[in-house]
């Protein structure tokens, strides 16, 4: 599988039909350059109408399978930008990072009680890793454990993530801010490091060498 981009990224979406700000259009520019691992797949998907003048947004999702139809996803994610070139004092600045993922995970990290801490961590690492300037940053961790009865297919026990945060970025360089999403959302979906591969059934039962 070939890493995924969001090359050919729309313009973005105002309030009046107007022409996009400059420093929007180099945000936008930012995010069309962003290339991810190939076992996340990103897509346009419409923006908010109502939170700012100009909005952008893109989805992103982990599927277990061979790349078909029925594939199992197992994590999404959303990250929009929201712009005001007159600013916005909540956000002490212009360019508003808004993201929200879901991820079903390991069932022994429900009762772990520094999960939220560690999932929280994720976020602010890779922030600071990836360059990504940034300010007033919030948000929430919130874990979920379901147990299905009677009829209803899928497994017994289910736990899920989800994590909401918001923060402003201090540049227009938001490929960074994307690509530290991205690394969260890996993080949720339990996926390896870039470029290791766990091993498989057969991997372990026919001796291939990594």
């Amino acid at each position: 599988m070939e890493p995924t981009s969001l090359a050919g990224a729309s313009r973005g979406r105002d309030t009046n039909g107007d022409e996009p700000p400059v420093e929007f259009r180099a945000a936008l520019a930012a995010l069309a350059t962003v290339r991810t691992r190939p076992e996340i797949v990103l897509e346009h998907i419409p923006a908010p109408q109502r939170l700012a003048p100009w909005a952008h947004a893109v989805g992103a999702h982990v599927a277990e399978g061979d790349g078909s139809d029925d594939d199992l996803e197992v994590a999404s994610a959303r990250f929009i930008v929201l712009f005001d070139p007159e600013g916005h004092e909540a956000w002490n600045g212009t360019t508003r990072c808004v993201g929200y993922l879901s991820a079903a995970t390991d069932e022994e990290l429900v009762d772990d009680s520094m999960f939220s801490e560690v999932a929280w961590s994720w976020l602010t690492d890779a922030l600071i890793e990836s360059g990504a300037g940034h300010h007033n940053v919030g948000g929430t961790v919130t874990r979920t454990a379901s147990t299905r009865f009677g009829d209803l297919a899928g497994p017994e026990h289910t736990v899920d993530v989800e994590m909401r945060a918001s923060w402003t970025a201090e540049d227009t360089a938001l490929d960074r801010h994307l690509l530290a999403w991205l690394q969260v959302l890996g993080n949720a979906a339990g996926l390896p490091p870039p470029g290791v591969r766990l091993l498989g059934p057969s991997d372990r039962a026919g001796g291939e060498t990594l």
